[in-house]
């Protein structure tokens, strides 16, 4: 864990909007990818693209469940660690 900074200056500010930023980027990150390529494929399977048809709907729907799940624990990290440093005495 990082020293705290000091809310007090505006680049202290800054500096802990940058750090919640960085928290659980890549399970942000991964969530979109997922949610991007089941949305991709499932319109692939409604509109013909790519010869893709109505088989790859379940890995569409699997993709788009699981990258919703990646984004909200994203998010659920995010908080926990802002109230950890609220703890610590932010």
């Amino acid at each position: 864990m990082t020293s705290l900074p000091d809310l007090n200056t505006e680049e202290g500010r800054a500096e802990y909007r940058r750090e919640l930023r960085r928290v659980a980027l890549p399970l942000r990150w991964g969530g979109l990818s997922l949610l991007v390529l089941g949305a991709l494929l499932a319109l692939g399977a409604r509109y013909g693209w790519l010869g893709l048809d109505n088989g790859v709907l379940p890995v569409a729907y699997g993709a788009l469940a699981f990258g919703w799940v990646l984004v909200f624990v994203g998010i659920w990290k995010r908080t926990q660690h802002h109230k950890r440093r609220l703890q610590e005495g932010l």
